[in-house]
């Protein structure tokens, strides 16, 4: 019957592909003229939201780069089809009405002639229409966690709490299910369990580069100049360099706009993954980056976002030492039953976790608004301390700005091992459940040290549904 059903799903996509292939380029508005092998012209003739894109996830990325009125509005990397339609994503064309539209498409794929260039499925299928049709054709989409609704994504970034409601932006890639195109992408949950997908990217590359991880909070006094209770959101712009950028927002982090003076902060090193948070008792904004290939995290103050001094580093011949130290998050918490609290420094990287792959490690210890000390064990040596002994736990961070004293971390529910192989196409990969993080103090032999724990707390509506799930 399983057979059967997958016969006829293929036969329905096969018809729906053809009959868009038999519609003439005009009645689908667009005009395509091939310059060459490798170089075709994409003219949008007619008003829509869209551009429908046909995509092929075997293909190599052709180079779409968008003109309007004759200048470059954005470059996109795009899978197009070739031989055969897999998906198509959309191509956001409805702020461009009344302007002149044009893609300049350049493609690396071999062709002996013009004419078998022309062949391509994607220049069968390319379209524009006012509607995209995300709802879910993915047997494999989890039912709680938090997927795109298509697309790629990976790390969690920028989430913030505020007015009711937890902001969950993450790497995405909206014109294809591989990496590329970094962006972020976002989410809104009143429960964290719920989530309402906001359909454009929040930030997008410009010309200092994709838009990389990073993280956001609530200015509450206005220190960096947007206003006060602005969203601001630091991220990397990554190109040829890594470099760090400013981003503001006065609506809840609905649209984002880049501060006019970016880059912030550069250094002559990789450097990526800008985890900021205000440092209340000494009036002073924190920054923590991950040194990525150095093994460290540097600590940097600023009064406002913008100018930024370096206090000092942490992490050098410390921990798990693999691969590169990516994503990281530096908070407090108080320790069960007791009446102290301590620092807790996450550090995720990649390869170099328990079981192989990426994985999220973390240090705890005192941070006295410069530097961070950690804890050592009965020897006098820092040990090695892993989140989560799973593969599919990483690039862990936490919302900021969280009710109550919270700090609920997510993570991306994938390894850089097999991300990119998962079998969906219409979407790849998912977040962790939330996890409430918290210390108690472990007890084995003579040694008392402070430990992480982190638990799943499922909104009550959740624990009814699984309750019902079991019976």
């Amino acid at each position: 019957m399983n057979r059967i059903s997958n016969i006829v799903m293929t036969m329905i996509a096969a018809t729906a592909i053809g009959a868009a292939g038999s519609l003439r380029a005009a009645e689908r508005g667009v005009e395509i003229e091939h310059l060459g092998v490798n170089n075709t012209l994409v003219r949008v003739t007619a008003d829509g939201k869209y551009l429908i894109l046909p995509v092929q996830e075997s293909n190599d990325e052709a180079t779409v780069n968008v003109l309007v009125d004759g200048k470059t509005d954005k470059t996109l990397s795009v899978r197009l089809a070739k031989s055969k339609v897999d998906y198509t994503v959309p191509l956001k064309i409805e702020d461009y009405k009344g302007k002149k539209v044009l893609l300049n498409v350049v493609t690396s794929q071999s062709r002996s002639s013009v004419r078998e260039a022309k062949e391509d499925a994607c220049w069968q299928n390319i379209s524009v229409s006012d509607t995209f049709d995300t709802s879910n054709r993915e047997k494999f989409r989890p039912a709680y966690h938090h997927t795109p609704l298509y697309g790629w994504m990976n790390d969690p970034n920028g989430m913030f709490y505020k007015d009711g409601e937890w902001h969950l932006c993450y790497q995405w890639n909206p014109y294809g299910s591989k990496w590329q195109n970094l962006s972020w992408g976002h989410s809104v949950s009143r429960d964290l369990i719920h989530w309402e997908h906001r359909p454009d990217a929040v930030i997008e590359p410009d010309g200092l580069g994709m838009i990389f991880s990073g993280s956001s909070a609530v200015d509450r006094s206005g220190s960096a100049g947007f206003g006060k209770d602005a969203v601001v959101a630091m991220y990397t712009s990554a190109a040829a360099s890594q470099i760090q950028s400013l981003a503001w927002s006065d609506d809840n982090g609905e649209t984002f706009t880049k501060y006019d003076g970016n880059p912030v902060l550069t250094l002559d090193s990789e450097a990526r993954d800008p985890n900021m948070f205000w440092d209340a008792e000494r009036n002073v904004w924190i920054l923590v980056l991950a040194h990525a290939l150095d093994h460290e995290m540097l600590i940097f103050s600023s009064p406002d976002m913008k100018d930024w001094t370096l206090e000092s580093s942490f992490g050098r011949g410390l921990g798990a030492q693999d691969g590169v130290w990516e994503c990281p998050d530096l908070f407090e918490l108080p320790v069960n039953g007791e009446s102290g609290k301590k620092w807790v420094l996450l550090c995720n990287l990649n390869p170099g976790g328990p079981f192989g792959g990426s994985a999220t490690q973390y240090f705890i210890g005192d941070f006295d608004g410069k530097t961070f000390t950690s804890d050592t064990d009965d020897s006098g040596k820092v040990p090695t301390k892993w989140l989560d002994y799973g593969k599919d736990h990483y690039a862990t961070v936490s919302f900021s700005d969280a009710p109550d004293g919270r700090r609920t971390v997510i993570g991306w529910m994938s390894n850089w091992q097999y991300a990119p192989e998962v079998p969906t196409m219409q979407f790849r990969s998912a977040n962790t459940l939330p996890r409430e993080m918290g210390l108690f103090r472990a007890r084995w032999v003579s040694s008392v040290r402070p430990m992480v724990s982190s638990t799943c707390r499922p909104h009550p509506r959740l624990r009814s549904t699984l309750s019902e799930a079991r019976s």
